[in-house]
């Protein structure tokens, strides 16, 4: 096996990856390198890949099953697991955690750089179990016990009243169909027992309370998750791959850079049922996503 280096990027957040040909087969030894280094830094960079959707799906699957691309977002034309993030269609500027909405949402997202605008365009990615454990006493008590629903039935990158005639259809798309799913607000992670935040954009509702009181809450809990040490900050170069922890990390496409192309491919690994602290799974209330995704069995 080549020498893999792993190089800590912050304290809390990220490595890059070196000595590791992703566009070629991967021994089980590799992959067990990379997936304990992705249990510990949540996120890993690839620099200088030479990935096409095809190689980029197979590395991917090195990880687990692959999900389709998105519940109602076309994929890719011919490549029915590949995403475009493509700023022509939409800018997810808000903070999120990957299709939380379905009951088993994806366990690892990998993006790649396809068109990088000259300026901008970073992609910021938080530490949800950092969050947890900075959280004082009494509130992470409080966040125990909690249970939110996640939707997409609404925009979480477009005020209302910035919502053209294009915006209004990609945003019916995306709404095609509505789910509804109830998560705990605190994940326990099935590889590595850590607990973390599993909160994020589409996370509307604490079960129990108002939406007036939930969104009080949710913003309390989301303020630790995304303090700057929490949080890295990758700014895209070309034919570059990062990989990071679906279930315990949440990630923001900052919308700076004037309107220029930006396209990244996304391809997602199916992840478990989330399971809270007391061992009770999330449970979904509306939608089917068996189009989208298989429940992914965690071997440990």
């Amino acid at each position: 096996m080549p020498e893999i280096e792993i190089r800590k990027v912050t304290a809390n957040i990220g490595a890059q990856v070196l000595g590791v040909d992703v566009s070629g087969p991967l021994d089980e030894e590799t992959v067990a390198v990379l997936r304990e280094a992705l249990n510990v830094h949540k996120a890993l960079v690839f620099d200088d890949v030479n990935l096409d959707d095809e190689t980029h799906q197979a590395f991917a699957a090195r990880f687990g099953g692959l999900t389709t691309a998105h519940p109602t977002v076309p994929a890719v034309d011919g490549t029915p697991n590949v995403l475009p993030v493509d700023s022509e269609r939409g800018r997810a500027n808000h903070w999120h955690t990957d299709v939380t909405f379905v009951l088993n949402p994806p366990q690892v997202t990998t993006l790649r750089s396809i068109t990088v605008p000259p300026y901008g365009g970073e992609t910021l990615i938080a530490n949800s179990a950092a969050a947890y454990r900075n959280l004082p006493e009494p509130l992470r008590a409080l966040a125990d016990t909690l249970w939110a629903e996640h939707t997409n039935d609404y925009d979480y990158a477009v005020p209302d009243e910035d919502v053209d005639e294009e915006k209004a259809a990609q945003r019916a798309q995306f709404t095609a169909v509505k789910y509804r799913t109830v998560h705990p607000v605190v994940r326990v992670h099935p590889l590595t027992g850590e607990r973390g935040l599993f909160i994020g954009g589409f996370a509307q509702r604490i079960v129990g309370l108002s939406v007036g009181e939930s969104r009080k809450v949710l913003d309390l809990l989301q303020a630790y998750v995304t303090r700057p040490e929490n949080v890295l900050r990758r700014r895209w170069s070309p034919n570059q791959l990062v990989v990071f922890d679906n279930r315990i990390t949440q990630h923001y496409a900052i919308d700076n850079y004037d309107g220029l192309p930006r396209r990244l491919h996304r391809v997602t690994v199916a992840g478990d049922v989330p399971v809270g602290i007391e061992g009770k799974e999330s449970y979904s209330i509306e939608g089917d996503a068996s189009h989208y995704t298989e429940v992914y069995a965690e071997v440990a």
